[in-house]
């Protein structure tokens, strides 16, 4: 058995996985920008709702799994070498979401989907580095 190219599959899996399960470094960015202003302990749930990222949840539901497909499809168009497949995903996710931004009732809505969305295609690249450099650099 080989066990180089065990070692490169292996990484480019992890890699793939790692890429794809970054909800938890996304969703920690957007409540980091959505952190309320030093308020007493009793308004600090109200001055979250009223910040934006509650309400966005509740009018873009299934964030999360469009997220982690978006984040597979941007590993696996990087490290096979298809950057022009970066460009299908944006755009079908923003053709996707363009009826449920426009009519938002929270004017924070569009600009927690735009971060949202590069915090995610930077976890993905930054991910498929690591898998691009475990085929071509071992």
């Amino acid at each position: 058995m080989d066990w180089m190219l065990f070692g490169r599959a292996a990484t480019v899996v992890v890699a793939g996985v790692l890429a794809t399960f970054g909800n938890p470094v996304v969703r920690g960015l957007l409540r980091r920008m959505d952190r309320p202003p030093r308020v007493d302990d009793a308004d600090v749930a109200v001055a979250r709702a009223n910040l934006g990222l509650a309400a966005a949840q509740r009018e873009l539901p299934g964030g999360r799994w469009i997220g982690m497909l978006e984040r597979l499809a941007v590993y696996a168009c990087i490290v096979t070498g298809f950057p022009a497949g970066i460009a299908m995903v944006l755009a079908v996710k923003g053709l996707g979401r363009y009826a449920d931004l426009a009519t938002s009732d929270t004017p924070r809505t569009g600009e927690l989907f735009i971060v949202g969305t590069f915090a995610s295609l930077l976890w993905a690249a930054l991910w498929s580095g690591v898998g691009w450099l475990a085929v071509w650099w071992f």
